[in-house]
């Protein structure tokens, strides 16, 4: 059965190695994907609806985001668009390793995880993990050994046979995270995979996937509504404004890495938080007065 003794993350070892820089290292040189004036309508019951409006962002080669914004801005659709399964409103460009792509052409060029796991219940754990290399075409038993290499460095190493309903939370997370890591991609999309867990599994998730993502240097764009989670993972955090969702503030986070949870009571993270929540407030009080006026 799943339980804490499952759920242990072995963060020690990788921090260890990891060299003390400040932002990160690949972030320099043109960007992995660039968006410039992206717009998206839906037409609902007859009304159109802008869900995001103008949206200009740029990740680099390496770098980690995090995207915050009150509920209903436009985040999930502004991911919906870059996985390549929306299209955005004529006028707007998207530039992916410099070349210029639009709605569709996007889809299989980067990884994407939603904000539930999706693990297949009737499969067990190494075969969740290599769906999307079947999808490509790569055959079961050579997707098999290609997986088995990353079940140590994702703390899975003897669960490859086990079923979903026998991991705990932040195990199911770790095996959808490497299923969206073996699908290589340079830029990977993560839709608040830490949200559903409890605050001391978090906390650990975190610091599990900042030691991933430094060894791996995989550009990294991701969604959060948890502050503190946005400036302890990102080089860099986007605030977006209330409906329709526009870039409302980009902010460096320059403290040192690798972080652990003890930063987040630093001055200097502490004065960063209160820099964003004052931005995130003043559009999630919006957002609020916006629903009472349609109620």
């Amino acid at each position: 059965m799943a339980g804490s003794a499952l759920d242990r993350v072995e963060t020690d070892k990788p921090y260890e190695a990891l060299a003390v820089t400040g932002k990160a290292e690949a972030s320099a040189g043109s960007p992995i994907i660039e968006l410039a004036q992206l717009t998206k309508t839906f037409d609902s019951s007859g009304q159109k609806v802008v869900a995001i409006e103008g949206v200009d962002l740029a990740v680099r080669p390496g770098e980690f985001v995090t995207l915050v914004g009150p509920s209903g801005c436009g985040k999930s659709t502004l991911f919906n668009i870059v996985s390549g399964l929306l299209d955005a409103d004529t006028g707007g460009k998207i530039h992916f390793k410099g070349e210029e792509r639009q709605g569709k052409e996007l889809l299989g060029t980067v990884s994407f995880m939603p904000q539930r796991d999706l693990l297949l219940p009737w499969r067990r754990v190494i075969d969740n993990a290599v769906i999307a290399l079947e999808v490509e075409g790569m055959r079961r038993k050579e997707a098999r050994e290609k997986a088995q290499v990353m079940f140590q460095e994702f703390g899975l190493a003897g669960f490859e046979r086990h079923y979903p309903h026998q991991l705990s939370g932040g195990m199911r997370q770790r095996v959808a995270l490497m299923r969206t890591f073996l699908f290589e991609r340079d830029l990977m999309l993560l839709d608040e995979p830490f949200g559903a867990l409890d605050a001391l599994t978090r906390v650990m998730m975190q610091r599990w996937l900042l030691g991933i993502w430094q060894r791996h240097r995989r550009s990294i764009l991701f969604i959060t509504h948890d502050v503190d989670e946005a400036i302890f993972l990102g080089d860099r955090v986007v605030v977006m404004t209330a409906r329709p969702g526009r870039i409302k503030l980009s902010r460096e986070i320059d403290l040192p890495r690798p972080r652990d949870p003890h930063v987040t009571t630093t001055p200097e993270f502490l004065a960063i938080k209160a820099d964003l929540m004052e931005a995130i407030e003043e559009e999630s009080m919006k957002s609020f007065m916006s629903q009472d006026e349609r109620g």
